[in-house]
């Protein structure tokens, strides 16, 4: 597992706190940050997001709902709206970031509760 996977994955499984996952995001280059940017919309789209996830993302993500990422992740089509967030300006990355990554914990959460309850043989889901 890569190094940003797993932080990704510590996030959403609330082993590693926003505001740490932010500071991590905040070190990379811009390069590296468009990069998660569209690995955590990869795993939220795994994960199968819905806007509802979207509206709960927004509420833990500390990004008021009037921002960009924050009013694009709440409207259909989701996976289209997601390419958006991933493509905004490098001003943005760190109101998508928090707004992706909230959002992928919240539809990560529901899977691990859902589809994966007792029998989980994902390695992501197992980084305790």
């Amino acid at each position: 597992m890569k190094s940003s996977e797993r932080i990704i994955n510590e996030m959403a499984q609330g082993l590693l706190s926003l505001e740490e996952g932010v500071k991590w995001f905040t070190s990379l280059e811009e390069a590296d940050k468009k990069e998660v940017l569209r690995e955590i919309g990869r795993y939220a789209m795994q994960a199968h997001i819905t806007t509802q996830d979207g509206r709960e993302g927004v509420a833990k993500s500390g990004v008021k709902p009037t921002m960009t990422p924050a009013v694009l992740i709440v409207r259909e089509p989701i996976l289209d709206r997601m390419a958006t967030i991933i493509n905004l300006p490098a001003a943005e990355y760190a109101k998508a970031f928090r707004v992706l990554i909230s959002t992928f914990s919240v539809a990560d959460t529901r899977r691990r509760e859902t589809e994966c309850r007792g029998a989980c043989t994902h390695e992501w889901h197992n980084l305790e």
